[in-house]
């Protein structure tokens, strides 16, 4: 399949923040899709089963190049744009009316449907799990929610908890008091904090104990009243510390689960207490599900054909 885009009248400067440095733009979407780009002045020739889609990329990243594109503004409009309906087919009024979170990122979304149904259903929902592969967003859209939910005053602090699971390796005997040893868990929670609140705004908010780490293990015999709770890597959990979490949550609080059943570092005769959750408490009222799928990776282009191929991988063994 072969497209041929031409600007016409182009201007230097926007085909050059289009193509980006040594054309690094034109071979991020080359990688996400499965194409070949041929330049020529201001005359594209795509070459590939996705063409018409690169196409359309093409031609929406010429509108913002404007100014100079970063490899992170391209990545994550590869995404978005990717699932934008084609022209002529609009998307359904749930999908046109598109949740904004107040956080330090001014218009921050979804950028996908299921991560704008995710954002809604945070919002809306007293627990909500996150359940999908790597780089889907599960992790950053929940503290985003939290972030949200404190700035409009909706909670009055926000509770980070995350089981301490090594990964395959052994860490050993960690020194420093608590928040020290569980540190390098929560650090993916950190970072995402850090990028939505400004890192001195977070650290005023741990200082004023409105952000507490709160280890998995350390849960048992408390109630969280307006609290906005994250459980992280849920997967790593077992069956009665998923239903201890659970019953933790107080009045006025809400709870998201994350966690990627592909990925669990328990013990092999453990049993996942989020892959039970998902069975038992599918029927709940007022507890709310979404499933990621692989085409919602907002990372590299290249992490979700890595988890496909593994996923191909798998089913063929």
């Amino acid at each position: 399949m072969s497209e041929t885009v031409s600007f016409h009248d182009a201007e230097n400067s926007r085909l050059a923040n289009l193509c980006g440095v040594l054309d690094e733009n034109l071979r991020q979407i080359e990688t996400a899709l499965n194409v070949s780009i041929a330049r020529r002045g201001e005359v594209f020739q795509v070459e590939g089963d996705k063409a018409a889609e690169a196409a359309r990329l093409l031609k929406d990243f010429y509108q913002r190049a404007r100014k100079p594109l970063d490899i992170d503004d391209v990545q994550l409009a590869l995404v978005e744009v990717a699932h934008k309906p084609p022209p002529g087919q609009g998307g359904s009024p749930e999908e046109d009316n598109i949740p904004v979170l107040m956080t330090r990122r001014a218009g921050l979304h979804g950028r996908t449907a299921r991560q704008n149904a995710y954002i809604r259903q945070i919002q809306e929902y007293d627990i909500t799990f996150g359940i999908g592969p790597a780089g889907t967003g599960k992790t950053y859209l929940a503290v985003a929610g939290a972030v949200d939910a404190l700035e409009r005053d909706l909670v009055k602090r926000i509770v980070l908890v995350r089981p301490a699971v090594e990964a395959g390796e052994r860490l050993g005997f960690l020194p420093g008091d608590l928040v020290q040893k569980v540190d390098p868990y929560l650090r993916p929670l950190y970072d995402a904090l850090w990028d939505l609140m400004g890192f001195d705004k977070a650290n005023r908010a741990f200082e004023r104990q409105m952000i507490e780490v709160a280890p998995l293990a350390f849960m048992r015999g408390r109630t969280l009243n307006h609290a906005f709770i994250i459980l992280d890597e849920a997967q790593n959990t077992t069956p009665e510390q998923m239903k201890m979490f659970l019953t933790r949550i107080g009045f006025g609080s809400r709870a998201v689960v994350t966690g990627d059943v592909t990925q669990i570092d328990l013990q092999r005769h453990q049993k996942s207490g989020l892959i039970e959750a998902r069975e038992v408490l599918k029927e709940v009222r007022g507890i709310a599900f979404t499933e990621f799928r692989n085409d919602d990776v907002v990372r590299h282009p290249l992490v979700a054909r890595i988890i496909d191929a593994y996923d191909a991988y798998q089913a063929k063994s």
